[in-house]
């Protein structure tokens, strides 16, 4: 049985991946690590810290802390000289954790009780709470992205001066499949 919640829910994930990917897929390999000040994180560490995040949090996702004694947080904001390959190869494994634990969830789960640092949650608020974080992280690498690219940034949205156009567009298409 199909759940609206939950299908709202991972259609979110889906498209912060989808966004994330995007742009890191428009950065070489160097611009992956590039920080724009001492405060700031480069794309390699939001990824690192996003992936962290996940396998921690949906690792037993009902069964144990979202906090893992294993996880050191801090390290994840260690820009540690890493290939894109085993970034990549990180980052996929943080995104396969989430959507593996996605996966069976039913409304009835989304009451239950889930705990993230000794704290109790509904199900349904820690993925509130996941999509909030990873959503504002993905917006972090995609400016990070725009901002390393200049001029050569490739747009993930609609390109300015041409919302009319788009709309238009989005109009006729929908007119055609009514």
């Amino acid at each position: 049985m199909s759940s609206p919640i939950l299908d709202a829910v991972l259609d979110e994930f889906h498209k912060i991946k989808k966004l994330a990917d995007k742009a890191i897929a428009q950065l070489t390999d160097e611009q992956l690590h590039v920080k724009i000040d001492e405060e700031s994180n480069s794309v390699a560490v939001l990824m690192r810290h996003m992936a962290g995040n996940m396998r921690s949090r949906w690792t037993d996702l009902l069964t144990s802390d979202g906090e893992k004694p294993d996880r050191h947080r801090d390290r994840e904001f260690e820009d540690i000289p890493m290939t894109r390959a085993d970034l990549l190869a990180e980052w996929e494994a943080g995104w396969t954790c989430l959507f593996d634990a996605l996966a069976p969830l039913t409304d009835a789960d989304l009451q239950r009780t889930v705990i993230i640092r000794a704290e109790p949650h509904s199900v349904y608020k820690a993925l509130s709470r996941q999509v909030a974080h990873y959503a504002g992280h993905a917006y972090q690498i995609l400016f990070l992205g725009k901002h390393l690219k200049g001029s050569a940034w490739t747009t993930l949205s609609v390109p300015r001066g041409q919302s009319e156009q788009f709309n238009r567009r989005m109009i006729a298409r929908q007119k055609a499949g009514a």
